[in-house]
């Protein structure tokens, strides 16, 4: 694993509800809910994520 720190999303707010995050790993990057953060992660290879955040940007 490149990064152990997660990142939480600029558009989560302060409140502490609900947050996306996300760290860098080395086929690309994970994405965690901060309330669920210990049942799983999704893990998105580089084109995928680039994929994503394209879209999003986009909107």
């Amino acid at each position: 694993m490149m990064n152990e720190h997660w990142k939480k999303s600029t558009y989560s707010g302060g409140d502490g509800g609900n947050c996306v995050e996300t760290r860098v790993i080395d086929q690309g990057a994970a994405v965690c809910d901060t309330q669920n953060r210990g049942l799983a992660e999704l893990s998105l290879p580089n084109a995928e994520w680039s994929a994503l955040l394209h879209a999003l940007r986009t909107r």
